[in-house]
């Protein structure tokens, strides 16, 4: 932990704490950022492997502020997509770039932010909403892309904003599909050799600023109405697709 400086001990701090007010309060749509953030002062697998511990105490408390708000229905089509995208994504770890995967991601969040905010599918006169198939599709990705950056907010998002949910229901699934997600790729990263004693040691002095982060989140939720939170989300959306790219690219 030689290699942090005093500032790069505030950005990582800054880091888990967007990224906890990202979970409670947005869906997770600003989640992707924690990583790069951190990965301005620690080498990436270290990153990676830092933050999941952290995610996994932000989910705890997540979970228990939407307590039985969550949609079981698509909770049922998403969870066993996101488990299949964890395995493809574990094996696929060290072996695909990865920046090919954030600038597909990253493109797809910005096309959907600026459909919602252009409404481009009503001025197509496509309707419905997405179905199994979609879910099965965009949680796979979002398990995929969450094993390998923990980046997986942007394509399950593109699934449950889709579906319209009202907005405690919507976080709430959101929160419980992170949370089975996050503790699957447990296994698959003590496989990968990815936690060591450094970065355990660094996700405990962390760990206590996730419930803070959760905290500030739900004050934001409980003060935000309706549409204006759809909208902070989306543009949210579009921030993280476009820090991905920029990450794909740079």
């Amino acid at each position: 932990m030689d290699y942090l400086t005093p500032l790069g001990w505030i950005v990582t701090a800054i880091a888990v704490l967007l990224t906890g007010i990202s979970k409670s309060a947005f869906g997770g749509a600003l989640g992707g950022i924690g990583v790069p953030l951190m990965a301005l002062w620690l080498p990436p697998g270290v990153a990676v492997a830092v933050m999941l511990p952290i995610l996994c105490v932000m989910d705890m408390f997540g979970v228990r502020a939407y307590w039985q708000k969550w949609s079981v229905a698509d909770l049922r089509v998403i969870l066993p997509g996101g488990l299949v995208g964890i395995a493809l994504g574990s094996f696929a770890i060290g072996a695909l770039p990865d920046h090919a995967v954030k600038a597909c991601i990253g493109s797809i969040a910005v096309l959907f932010m600026v459909d919602r905010l252009l409404k481009l599918r009503d001025r197509l006169r496509l309707s419905g909403q997405p179905g199994p198939a979609a879910g099965g599709i965009w949680s796979a990705l979002s398990g995929f892309t969450s094993t390998l950056a923990h980046a997986g907010g942007p394509p399950i998002l593109v699934y449950l904003m889709g579906r319209k949910l009202p907005k405690e229901n919507f976080v709430a699934t959101s929160a419980v599909f992170f949370t089975v997600i996050n503790a699957a790729k447990i296994l698959p990263y003590l496989w990968l050799g990815l936690f060591t004693r450094e970065t355990l040691t660094l996700a405990a002095m962390l760990a206590p600023l996730a419930p803070l982060g959760v905290w500030l989140g739900l004050h934001v939720m409980r003060k935000v109405p309706e549409r204006p939170f759809f909208l902070i989300a989306t543009l949210m959306l579009g921030a993280s697709g476009l820090k991905l790219l920029w990450d794909a690219f740079a």
